[in-house]
C-alpha cells in the first residue's frame, strides 16, 4: 500500500512539473532577453564562416524542429553544447531530436529489462517498471550531451595544434614584408585540413563583410569556444598598426601554446603509466589468487 502511495505521488509530482513547464508562464525580464539573444544566436545555415552543418530530413527535422523552438520560448540557450555541436559541424535541431528519440527508447527500454527480470523471478513489484522507465529515459537523453563534449574535447585539442602553428606561419608572413591582412590569409592556405579551412573561410568573409579579420577571428572563437582565438583576437586588435609588435606577439603566444601543448601532452603520458602499473598489479593479483585457491581450499577443507 505504501508502495502504490509513493508511486502515485511521484507520478503527480511529474505530471504537475510537465504541465508547468508546457504552460506559457510570464517571464522576467531575464528571461526575455535570453531569449531574445537565442532567436539572434540561431542560424539556419549554420555559423561563422558559411560552414554547413549536418541536417536531418523527414520526421527527425521536425521533432528537433519543435524542440528547438521551446528551448527558445524558455530562454535555454546552452551555450556550450552549441559550441561542441558548432566544433563537430552537426546542427542544434539533430542534436535535440536524437535526445527526444533516445528518451522516448528508454521509456520502453525499463519496463523491457523488468520483464525479462521478472521472466527469470527476480523481482515482483508493480512500481519497478515505472522508475526503471523514468531512469532510462533520464539516462538515455542524456547520452548524447557525453558524447558531443567528448568528441568536441577531442576536436578542439587538435584545433589548439594547428592554430599554433598557424600563429608561426603568419609571424614568418609579416617577417617576409606582407601585411597582416595578407599575412593571416597566405598562413590559412598552406593546408586544406578542417581548421585552417575554417578559418579560411572566415577570413574570406570578414573580407566581402567588410568587418576587421581579427575580429572575424575572435567571433570564430566565441563560436567554437576556443580561447585562443579570442586572446588572439584581442592581442591582434591592439597591435594591429605595429609589425614588429604583432611579430613578437604572435611569437610569444605560439610558444605559449606549445609549451601548454607539451604539458599535456606529459600528464596524459602519466597517467596513461600509472593505468598501466594498476592494470599490471591487479593482472599479478589475480595470477597469486589462481595459485593460492586450490591449496587455500584444500586446507580449508581438510
Amino acid at each position: 500500500m505504501t508502495l502504490a502511495v509513493l508511486a502515485g505521488a511521484a507520478f503527480g509530482l511529474g505530471l504537475f512539473v510537465l504541465v508547468r513547464a508546457l504552460m506559457p508562464s510570464r517571464r522576467g525580464a531575464v528571461a526575455q532577453v535570453a531569449r531574445i539573444d537565442a532567436l539572434r544566436a540561431a542560424r539556419p545555415a549554420g555559423g561563422i564562416g558559411g560552414t554547413p552543418v549536418q541536417r536531418e530530413p523527414g520526421v527527425r527535422s521536425r521533432i528537433g524542429q519543435r524542440v528547438a523552438e521551446f528551448y527558445v520560448q524558455q530562454g535555454w540557450q546552452q551555450r556550450s553544447l552549441r559550441a561542441d555541436l558548432a566544433v563537430l559541424q552537426r546542427s542544434w535541431e539533430g542534436f535535440l531530436a536524437t535526445k527526444v528519440l533516445l528518451a522516448a527508447v528508454g521509456v520502453f527500454f525499463g519496463p523491457f529489462v523488468f520483464a525479462v527480470a521478472w521472466t527469470i523471478g527476480m523481482g515482483s513489484s508493480p512500481v519497478i517498471p515505472v522508475w526503471l522507465a523514468v531512469l532510462c529515459a533520464v539516462v538515455f537523453f542524456l547520452l548524447p550531451d557525453v558524447e558531443v563534449r567528448r568528441d568536441a574535447a577531442a576536436k578542439r585539442r587538435d584545433l589548439r595544434r594547428v592554430v599554433g602553428a598557424y600563429l608561426d606561419l603568419v609571424a614568418m608572413n609579416l617577417a617576409g614584408g606582407r601585411g597582416l591582412p595578407e599575412a593571416l590569409m597566405a598562413a590559412a592556405e598552406v593546408s586544406d585540413g578542417w581548421a585552417l579551412r575554417r578559418i579560411r573561410t572566415c577570413l574570406a568573409d570578414a573580407r566581402i563583410t567588410g568587418t576587421s579579420q581579427w575580429e572575424a577571428l575572435g567571433q570564430l572563437g566565441e563560436e567554437l569556444g576556443i580561447e585562443e582565438l579570442k586572446d588572439l583576437s584581442a592581442s591582434l586588435a591592439l597591435v594591429a598598426d605595429d609589425g614588429a609588435k604583432v611579430r613578437e606577439s604572435l611569437g610569444s603566444r605560439a610558444e605559449t601554446m606549445r609549451h601548454r601543448e607539451l604539458a599535456e601532452i606529459e600528464g596524459s603520458a602519466g597517467e596513461k603509466s600509472q593505468s598501466m602499473l594498476v592494470a599490471q598489479l591487479l593482472l599479478c593479483a589475480g595470477f597469486l589468487v589462481f595459485l593460492i585457491f586450490p591449496a587455500a581450499m584444500r586446507v580449508f577443507s581438510v
